[in-house]
């Protein structure tokens, strides 16, 4: 599983490894294959998949002192696998070399899995300590294989060959892929420079996983419990919400307003509590800044200082040039250039609406002036205001289950796939939240794979929503059914009552799905036509974000939790007419991160100090006062405890373009959003092919041409110029 080895510390973190099909090195002694295959079948984190559906992952035997030796066996395994291929006296060629390194590591994936579950979804003190001590061994690994000068000999002899004029075009693009990974990732380096690359590898590993474990202490350690006379405002959901969050944490009669998105951002839009506001807004966008032992600033110095070394050591100026080179945007000029046309409209807006909301307030007698911590709050009183939009009516027709419904309503009419619950106990599950479905095809019945969910926050769970698979579809050694997972952080309803969501949350969950349906629909052979290309995986997962507004899905699934009425036509017709409010405020404190992300990653660090280059930086692009970066540096997950979106959060804008722009398509096609012609094509040409084509090639074979950014601004009520 060499994507494993190129990618594998940035993988680790978000949690998005998959697994690959097994295989054993045969340069192994038979005494050490013994020792290997008796290792496999004790420990459950190695062993094959056992059980139904070709095999799951055996989360109800997770043990974090079995972690240690499977990671360790795991790498071991993988290094003779890349040994015995090294080792072929026989030339290279595409049977001998690229398909068993496809092989390659599929033992060591399953441990990568279990971690992942352990890092996202379940962390503790005592896995950190066990990640404080392996990642840097797993980056040495790492190092070894990516810095294999006989095996890159190889896979280059490989791609440079007559025989790879032969070959499918997926057998040569995972060619490509993998030459070109290896020649980015220190693979060309001899001498010194070789093993300072593989040292700094270990050191930013270790400073990321610190990075990600202190905004995750944070987020622990500042929990307010607030009384019952300072839930002025609040609605009836969230007040439940709150008391049973407060309780599950021992302080009965409470109300617990946690540090995270999905309690911060309701608390401010309608608590009429300003200085609490104040203190929760301050709480939130101080993760990592509070000067103590979590405080991320040096880290983040640390890290912009051995990426930057690192890329030098390969030729380029800057890290943002060596990541954005096997991108869509090619340079950090182009992605720059991209922000820099929607930036100006974006806070142009913001200043209409503050002014809105400045308005409100002084028509209120409120004497004040709008600060962050009032944005969101007076923005929704400009919403009932000026479209006679209550964002809490709204949220009454939006049922968590409900809206899971009407993700398989779409994915049955565009997919054509059955999703069916499994019965509690015939999947383990590593957490009893966590519900099970089998996708099969509607037509034949023939088995797709499993979705599995995790919808709700708890302790120990990273902030955020996010998709991964457990294993991925292939078909070169086997056919390789799905095992995909969507996981969430919404806060769950009481006992016996439905979990309720607002609007943004439900797209989001729509969004999430998307990435499911990705991994589910995929038709590729093999594992490395998986791999990513950042600033393209996020459009099909925005793309699906437009079914939630389909009648389809508004007459059927948007009904009222209690009365079970369908949602009034009227209400519809608001949130229609509303789709662009408040775009200024969302589009700004996205693009603010994304510009950022890029500023840190093409300029010299030794002149960065992150308070005051954020603060500085933000200044010169005329960010709005009354807001914040979406992601303020020191919780910056995104860019600092991994390098899955590094220098790369521009991705969501890119992807965005082409989200507008195919929606369009959608919105004019004789059948809409249903229309079942310009449906297979979606899933044929950007579902399906996963990235076994240029993505660019791909895009154009849905829309016959390439995307263009007028859509975006039209999508979003800015002016097109």
């Amino acid at each position: 599983m060499k994507k494993f080895a190129l990618t594998l510390t940035s993988a680790m973190l978000i949690a998005t490894l998959s697994g690959c099909s097994q295989s054993t090195s045969s340069s192994q002694s038979e005494d050490n294959v013994s020792m290997a295959d008796q290792v496999l079948q004790t420990n459950p984190l190695l062993a094959e998949y056992s059980g139904p559906y070709g095999g799951v992952p055996a989360f109800d035997k997770m043990d974090l002192a079995l972690l240690i030796p499977a990671l360790e066996k795991g790498m071991e395994i993988n290094l003779a696998e890349i040994e015995a291929i090294t080792n072929n006296p026989a030339a290279a060629t595409f049977e001998n070399t690229i398909v068993p390194l496809e092989k390659s590591g599929a033992a060591l994936g399953r441990v990568f899995t279990y971690w992942g579950i352990w890092s996202s979804n379940k962390n503790s003190p005592e896995f950190r300590e066990i990640q404080q001590e392996m990642v840097p061994k797993i980056s040495a690994f790492s190092s070894k294989i990516n810095q294999n000068q006989d095996l890159f000999a190889r896979v280059k002899a490989v791609y440079e060959s007559e025989e790879y004029k032969q070959l499918n075009s997926e057998q040569q693009r995972i060619t490509w892929l993998t030459y070109n990974s290896f020649a980015r990732n220190g693979a060309t380096l001899v001498g010194e420079a070789k093993k300072r690359y593989a040292e700094i590898n270990q050191e930013v590993a270790s400073l990321q996983t610190k990075f990600a474990n202190n905004v995750l202490a944070d987020e622990e350690n500042y929990v307010l419990y607030i009384d019952g006379d300072q839930l002025s405002g609040l609605p009836e959901s969230f007040v439940t919400a709150a008391a049973s969050a407060a309780a599950q944490r021992g302080h009965e009669g409470k109300y617990a307003i946690t540090n995270t998105r999905s309690s911060m951002d309701p608390f401010l839009t309608y608590s009429e509590e300003r200085e609490l506001r104040k203190k929760v807004w301050e709480t939130y966008y101080s993760r990592g800044n509070n000067g103590d032992e979590f405080d991320n600033n040096e880290l983040i110095k640390q890290i912009l200082t051995l990426r930057h070394e690192r890329v030098q050591l390969l030729g380029y100026d800057n890290y943002s040039q060596w990541r954005l080179e096997d991108r869509m945007a090619k340079n950090p000029e182009n992605a720059m250039d991209l922000m820099k046309k929607v930036w100006p409209a974006a806070i142009a807006r913001v200043d209409e609406e503050v002014k809105d909301m400045q308005a409100v307030a002084d028509a209120e007698n409120a004497n004040i002036t709008i600060e962050p911590w009032d944005y969101r709050f007076y923005a929704e009183k400009v919403r009932k205001q000026k479209y006679d939009l209550d964002s809490d009516q709204v949220k009454q027709y939006l049922q968590l289950d409900k809206l899971r419904e009407a993700m398989f309503y779409v994915a049955g009419r565009l997919f054509n796939f059955k999703f069916t619950p499994i019965e509690e106990g015939k999947v383990p599950v590593f957490h009893p939240d966590v519900k099970v479905w089998e996708v099969t095809d509607l037509t034949s019945g023939e088995h797709i794979g499993l979705w599995y969910l995790d919808p709700f926050s708890r302790k120990g769970k990273r902030s955020g929503a996010w998709a991964t698979t457990y294993r991925s579809y292939t078909t070169f050694d086997g056919k390789k059914t799905v095992l995909s997972s969507n996981n969430s952080n919404f806060v769950k309803g009481p006992e016996g009552e439905p979990t309720l969501i607002s609007w943004d949350d439900a797209e989001t969950y729509f969004h999430e799905f998307g990435h499911a349906l990705h991994f589910l629909s995929a038709k590729v052979a093999y594992p490395t036509s998986h791999s990513g290309v950042r600033d393209y995986t996020e459009f099909q997962s925005q793309l699906l974000e437009r079914w939630l507004i389909t009648d389809e899905v508004i007459n059927n699934y948007l009904v009222h939790y209690k009365t079970g009425e369908p949602i009034p036509q009227e209400l519809v017709a608001k949130i229609k007419k509303a789709s662009t409010f408040n775009e200024g405020f969302k589009t700004t404190e996205y693009m603010a991160s994304a510009i950022m992300d890029l500023l840190y990653h093409t300029t010299d660090p030794a002149t960065i100090d992150p308070q005051k280059f954020e603060q500085e930086q933000l200044v010169k692009m005329g960010m709005p006062e009354e807001m914040v970066m979406r992601h303020r540096s020191t919780q910056f997950g995104h860019i600092f405890s991994s390098e899955g979106y590094a220098s790369s959060y521009y991705g969501y804008m890119w992807a965005e373009v082409l989200t507008s722009d195919a929606a369009e398509a959608f919105a004019e096609a004789p059948g809409g959003f249903y229309d079942k012609e310009l449906s297979e094509k979606l899933v044929k040409h950007l579902f399906a092919i996963r990235n076994a084509m240029d993505p660019a090639e791909a895009y154009r074979l849905f829309r016959g041409r390439d995307a263009n950014v007028e859509a975006l601004m039209r999508d979003r009520g800015f002016p097109v110029k």
